[in-house]
């Protein structure tokens, strides 16, 4: 796995492939969707897979041919599950698009084969001061100082608890104003959820996931630590349970996860948690939870599209759940990621800057963000909650204050990523739902032999990289003076000076 790859893989995932999740397309070919310029404007062939978005794209080609006329951009929507194979079957037949979505971990292999342009003529240390620091890296959208990409996208905890509203004011969870009441401590989601369960005779439930097509336990694990005084959600970069403090493969056995999957386990024994949950996968379990046959669920922002469609719109949320109500660490992101890309056989590229330009600027950002509710512009001045009309997608845009910058390996050493463990198994996965189904009995016992297991396929990938030449040592993965409330700083360059 080359570096690029490795970086996108783990920082955020350029913010349009991850939109792609979103398209619900999965049958092949494409969709037309043209918009004229004036007479004889540039051509701009520009495909994506953006389905669930399809309004905001719309208005923003409208707005880009109204301001730019001598461009006409010819929008396709590539509805097959399998973008990378579309476009290598372009590039080789000779009709690559002008702009397009770069697939996840492919924009290392597209500049390789010189599928791409540079944007180095376009890329002024102006434009990059447009975006926010460390949103050109080399390694993740750069490649020898040289501009590919840039980041749409920005960063916000991926996990929320989301709350049913009706659920919790049918219980009598509400505030003196009438407004529900939101759990900050383990105590009082405990509390809340045999409060749900009694007063509904059962027939209702605290907590509900759905765990059948993969394991969702782990998601509440990481949820209710993150900011509870250990790393749970790091940037990035770092093998299985290892501990980015120490080098240490002590993380899942941090006396704090391990309390917490042993208080998951009392509410599942207590019933609070819908008894069905390990025999329905995570989709069944968001329309149950719209439906309140659970008070309490955990996923991320994606569900909101879900819930819209199914006219449930009544429910709250939150990502900071501690033991104490205190907060003790964040979470934590790792350096930029990328989005569309120009082709190096593009006719037109003043034009396809231009228009490349547009989607990754601060408008288009700020309507993403406050008109179609799709996420987190890499624009703070975009994620403006106040200007956001749906309380639960502003409460969502709120959560971007929980996250910071964290460490990251591959950027202390680029060889770093000629590290790759192979994965043990059991896995942790594996291990909490064995733990929850009464398989494992001692869960203090698997996770320390887990612990035991990652390290050992740590440091037979280590000493195989360092076999072949690559200069990687144990000690470029601890970060010993991280301080788990500050934004970590990077020893890069914040923004990338033009040859």
């Amino acid at each position: 796995m080359n570096r690029r790859a490795f970086l996108t893989g783990i920082a955020g995932v350029g913010g349009l492939a991850a939109l792609g999740a979103c398209s619900g397309g999965t049958s092949s070919g494409s969709s037309p969707a043209t918009s004229g310029g004036g007479k004889g404007a540039a051509s701009i062939v520009h495909w994506d897979q953006m389905v669930a978005q399809e309004s905001w794209i719309k208005k923003e080609i409208e707005l880009f041919q109204a301001a730019h006329p001598s461009a006409m951009i010819k929008r396709q929507i590539q509805q097959s599950g399998d973008l990378e194979k579309v476009i290598d079957l372009a590039f080789r037949g000779g009709n690559a698009p002008d702009v397009f979505m770069v697939p996840n971990g492919k924009l290392d292999d597209y500049i390789e084969a010189g599928q791409v342009l540079s944007l180095e003529k376009y890329a002024t240390l102006d434009w990059q001061k447009t975006f926010p620091p460390y949103s050109f890296v080399d390694g993740v959208n750069a490649a020898d100082g040289k501009i590919y990409s840039a980041p749409y996208t920005g960063n916000s905890p991926w996990l929320q608890l989301y709350i049913n509203n009706k659920v919790f004011k049918d219980a009598g969870l509400v505030e003196a104003d009438g407004t529900v009441k939101i759990p900050k401590t383990w105590a009082e989601v405990t509390l809340f959820a045999e409060q749900i369960t009694k007063k509904s005779n059962g027939s209702v439930h605290g907590i509900g996931f759905g765990n059948s097509a993969f394991a969702m336990i782990p998601w509440w694990a990481e949820l209710f630590t993150a900011c509870a005084g250990i790393p749970t959600s790091t940037a990035g970069g770092f093998p299985g349970g290892m501990d980015p403090r120490t080098g240490k493969f002590t993380f899942r056995s941090e006396r704090i996860l391990t309390d917490f999957l042993q208080l998951f386990q009392e509410w599942k024994n207590k019933g609070f948690i819908f008894p069905q949950a390990l025999s329905i996968d995570d989709e069944i379990a968001r329309q149950h939870f719209a439906r309140g046959k659970f008070g309490m669920t955990v996923g991320g922002v994606w569900n909101q599209v879900g819930w819209s469609e199914l006219g449930f719109t009544d429910y709250s949320l939150t990502s900071l759940i501690t033991p104490d109500g205190q907060q003790k660490s964040s979470f934590y992101h790792g350096a930029t990621s990328y989005s569309l890309a120009i082709s190096a056989t593009t006719k037109n590229p003043d034009e396809a800057f231009e228009w490349f330009r547009w989607w990754t600027g601060k408008d288009a950002g700020a309507r993403y963000v406050q008109e179609l509710k799709g996420g987190i512009s890499v624009h703070p001045e975009a994620n403006d909650a106040s200007k956001v009309d749906f309380p639960p997608f502003a409460a969502f845009v709120e959560t971007t204050k929980l996250i910071i910058p964290g460490p990251h390996p591959a950027l202390r050493n680029p060889a770093m990523v000629n590290v790759a463990p192979k994965a043990v198994l059991p896995d942790f996965n594996a291990i909490t739902t064995g733990y929850y189904n009464g398989q494992i009995k001692d869960l203090n016992s698997a996770l320390a032999e887990l612990g035991e297991k990652e390290e050992k396929s740590f440091v037979d990938a280590l000493e195989k990289a360092q076999k072949k030449g690559h200069k990687v040592s144990k000690d470029d993965y601890v970060f010993a003076d991280w301080d788990l409330m500050q934004p970590y700083k990077w020893d890069i360059p914040e923004y990338i000076q033009p040859k």
